[in-house]
C-alpha cells in the first residue's frame, strides 16, 4: 500500500507553517492561522468556530477563491463525495474518490501537493460502503511527528506522514493496520468497512465500523461492530468494546434466546466524539440486524440504539442511555453526539446532546449520563407481524421537543385546497399510519393494507450530517426533514434465514404531490439552556415541480424547503448551511438569533459535505464538498482581496 505519488510541502506552505499551530481544537480570531485539526472543528463536534472576519455586513460578497476537481480519482467520484477537510498549519488534508485517496491540499491556492492512493484489490471489491469518506483525522506528538489517519474501505487503518503523505512504518505494519484480524461473526459472510474518520483523543486512535445495508440482509447471522482503540504511536491494539455482549458481560441478558451469539451489526457508521479533559468517548451505536424486523433477535438489543460514554485509555464503559428498546425502524444514532456547556436552571453542566433520526435531541450530562430534562417511558404501540418481539414503551426527553414531525395522521395531510386533502385522504386507504414507533406491517395483512406510513424515515429526521453548536450562546442547530416511507415486510426464504425482509413500496402522491405537508426541510435552533426551541426555517426554496404544479394554480404557497438535510456551520457571526442532498447549488448564510436569510451564494454544485472554516494570512476561508448536480469538488470561499 504505496502511495501512487507524493509531494513535500510547498514554500509558501513551509512559511505559513512557521506561524505555528493554535492549539487542538481552537481557534484564535485575531491570530493570522487558525486552524480546523478535527471532523467537527474540535473532538467536541460542534462545527464552531469563532471567527469572524466574514459577519453580515460583507457575507454577500463572498466569492469562490479557488476549486479542487476530484474527477481523476476513481470511478464516479460525484457519488458519496461527503468529505469534510482538516486545515493544519496552512494545509488542507481530505478524501477524494471511491477508492478514498488521501489529499494535501495548499490552503490557500487549493495546489496539490501530495496524494496518497490505497490499493486494496478485492478488499476494495468486497466493501460494502464505497464512498469518499467523510475525512481523516489528525494527530501529534508536539516534537515533530506528524500524522494523517484514515481508515479505506478495506477496513485498514492507515498512518500517513503528514508532511509527505509516506506511510509512518512504524505504526502497524508498515503504516497499516489490518482491522479484520479481530472480527466476531462468520468468517464466510463478512460485510465491514468504515465510514466517518477515525478519532484521535489523548494519543488514541478510535475507529467505528459501518456494514452493509441492513434492510434485507442475506442471514442473521452477521459480523459485529466492535469499536477499536489503537495507539497513535505504535498502532498497538489498546481496546475492544463489544457493542453486542458476550456471554457474562454487562448487557447480555437484554439478547432473548441467547441472539446475541449470531446477530450482528450494531456498529458506530457516524462521526465519534470526545472530551479530552475528561478522557471520556462518546459512541453514537447503531442498530443491531436488521433493519426493519427484529423477531431474530428478541430483547431490547444493548448496546444497540445506545450513547456509550467509554474511557479512552482502557475502553472501559462509564455510562450508557440506550434510546431505542429493539429498534425495529432503522433508526440509528447517526450523528457526532455534540459536547456542550450550558446552564440548566442556574446549574452549569458539561453536556452531551444526540440528535436522531426520529428527530429528538437526547441531552445528558457527559460526565454521569444523567439526562438533562427526564426522560420518560411511554407505551408504544406492539407489532403484530409473526414473530416479532416488541419493546412495549419507549424513551421519550420532556425536553426539548422534537425537531421535526413524529408520526402520520390525517393532519399531517398536505391540505392546500380542499381537493387536494381529498386525494391525500383517499391515498391513505391501504395503508396504516400512526404516532412515533408505530411498527412496520406486512405487505399483504389481513386488514387489506400494504405497509405502514412511517414518518421520519430511515434518512430521518437528522442524520450524519448532523448540527451545529454555539458555545457562547449553548443554541444548537439542526438541519432535518419531513420525509415518510412506507415499511412493509414480507418472506423471502429463497434469499435469507431470517422470516421477514423489507419490502418498500410507493409513498402516495396525491395530484402529484408530496403528502405530508411543508416544510419537507428545515433548520431549527434549539437552546440547550432551557430545552425551548428558539426558531425554524425552512430550508430551500419551494421545488419548481410542485411550484409549477397545476392543482396549485392561483394558490400562494410558503416557502417549503426540499427533502433534503442542512449542511450546517456556525461562527462567531453567523450560521451558514448548505442545502445538502436532494438541495439546489447554493449556500445560505442566516442571522443566528433569527434564522433570516442574510446572504445566498451560487455553488457549482449542491453540498454533499460539511462545511468547514479557517484562516490563513489573515484571510477567512469557508471550504466545502459539493456534487450530484456536478463533478465532485472542494470549493473555497473567501471574500475579495
Amino acid at each position: 500500500m504505496l502511495p501512487m505519488r507524493s509531494f513535500r510541502r510547498s514554500l509558501l506552505a513551509a512559511v505559513l507553517a512557521a506561524a505555528g499551530p493554535t492549539a487542538l481544537g481552537q481557534t484564535d480570531a485575531t491570530s493570522s492561522m487558525a486552524e480546523w485539526p478535527v471532523y467537527g472543528g474540535s473532538p467536541l463536534s460542534q462545527f464552531y468556530s469563532p471567527l469572524d472576519q466574514i459577519n453580515a455586513e460583507n457575507v454577500g460578497e463572498l466569492r469562490v477563491a479557488w476549486r479542487w476537481y476530484a474527477g481523476n480519482f476513481g470511478p464516479r467520484p460525484e457519488i458519496k463525495n461527503e468529505t469534510t477537510p482538516l486545515m493544519i498549519d496552512g494545509v488542507l488534508y481530505a478524501t477524494a474518490g471511491i477508492t478514498r485517496n488521501v489529499v494535501a491540499i495548499n490552503a490557500v491556492n487549493g495546489e496539490t501537493l501530495w496524494i496518497w492512493r490505497p490499493d486494496e484489490g478485492e478488499r476494495f471489491d468486497d466493501s460494502p460502503r464505497k464512498m469518499s469518506g467523510r475525512g481523516v483525522a489528525y494527530w501529534t506528538d508536539g516534537q515533530g511527528d506528524e500524522r494523517i489517519f484514515t481508515a479505506t474501505p478495506g477496513f485498514f487503518l492507515v498512518a500517513l506522514d503528514a508532511n509527505t503523505g509516506l506511510p509512518k512504518r512504524e505504526f502497524g505494519e508498515a503504516g497499516v493496520v489490518d482491522m479484520m484480524q479481530w472480527l466476531r461473526g462468520p468468517a464466510d459472510n463478512i460485510e465491514i468497512t468504515s465510514t466517518s474518520p477515525p478519532l484521535v483523543l489523548n494519543d488514541v486512535v478510535v475507529v467505528g465500523p459501518a456494514h452493509g445495508v441492513g434492510a434485507r440482509p442475506d442471514s442473521k447471522e452477521q459480523t459485529k461492530g466492535d469499536i477499536r482503540g489503537f495507539d497513535a504511536r505504535t498502532g498497538e491494539l489498546l481496546w475492544t468494546f463489544h457493542t453486542i455482549p458476550e456471554p457474562g458481560e454487562f448487557g447480555y441478558e437484554t439478547w432473548l434466546d441467547d441472539s446475541a451469539l449470531y446477530t450482528g451489526n450494531a456498529g458506530v457508521w457516524g462521526p465519534i466524539s470526545g472530551d479530552p479533559e475528561l478522557g471520556i468517548v462518546y459512541l453514537p451505536v447503531e442498530m443491531p440486524t436488521s433493519d426493519m424486523y427484529g423477531g431474530e433477535r428478541p430483547g431490547e438489543n444493548l448496546f444497540g440504539n445506545s450513547l456509550v460514554a467509554l474511557d479512552v485509555r482502557t475502553g472501559e464503559r462509564i455510562w450508557h442511555q440506550q434510546l431505542i428498546h429493539h429498534d425495529i425502524w432503522d433508526y440509528d444514532n447517526p450523528t457526532a453526539p455534540i459536547l456542550l456547556d450550558v446552564t440548566v436552571e442556574g446549574r452549569p453542566v458539561k453536556a452531551v446532546v444526540q440528535l436522531t433520526k426520529q428527530a429528538f435531541a437526547y441531552a445528558f450530562d457527559r460526565e454521569t449520563g444523567e439526562p438533562l430534562w427526564p426522560l420518560q417511558e411511554r407505551p408504544v404501540t406492539i407489532s403484530d407481524v409473526p414473530g416479532e418481539w416488541t419493546s412495549p414503551t419507549q424513551p421519550f426527553p420532556t425536553r426539548p421537543a422534537a425537531f421535526d414531525r413524529q408520526g402520520f395522521s390525517e393532519d399531517d395531510l398536505i391540505d392546500f385546497t380542499p381537493e387536494i386533502r381529498a386525494a391525500a385522504l383517499e391515498s391513505l386507504s391501504d395503508l396504516r399510519i400512526g404516532p412515533l414507533y408505530t411498527p412496520p406491517s406486512l405487505l399483504e395483512a389481513d386488514d387489506g393494507t400494504r405497509g405502514t406510513l412511517i414518518l421520519p424515515h430511515y434518512g430521518g429526521g437528522a442524520n450524519w450530517e448532523g448540527g451545529a453548536a454555539d458555545p457562547e450562546t449553548g443554541i444548537l442547530y439542526v438541519g432535518s426533514q419531513t420525509n415518510p416511507a412506507v415499511f412493509a415486510l414480507r418472506p423471502d426464504p429463497d434469499f435469507t434465514d431470517i422470516r421477514y425482509v423489507f419490502a418498500s413500496g410507493p409513498v402516495p402522491d396525491p395530484m402529484g404531490l408530496p403528502i405530508v405537508k411543508p416544510p419537507w426541510g428545515r433548520i431549527t435552533a434549539i437552546d440547550m439552556n432551557t430545552g425551548e426551541h428558539a426558531w425554524m426555517v425552512a430550508n430551500g426554496d419551494t421545488p419548481e415541480d410542485v411550484a409549477n404544479n397545476p392543482a396549485l394554480a392561483g394558490i400562494e404557497i410558503p416557502r417549503t424547503g426540499k427533502f433534503s438535510r442542512a449542511m450546517l456551520l456556525v461562527t462567531r457571526t453567523l450560521l451558514f448551511a448548505g442545502e445538502g442532498y436532494g438541495g439546489d447549488p447554493v449556500f445560505r448564510a442566516h442571522d443566528k438569533a433569527t434564522g433570516e436569510i442574510l446572504a445566498e451564494i451560487e455553488l457549482p454544485g449542491a453540498v454533499s459535505g460539511r462545511p468547514m472554516t479557517y484562516m490563513v494570512d489573515g484571510r477567512q476561508y469557508i471550504v466545502l464538498s459539493v456534487g450530484r448536480q456536478g463533478p465532485a469538488e472542494l470549493v473555497a470561499l473567501a471574500l475579495q482581496d
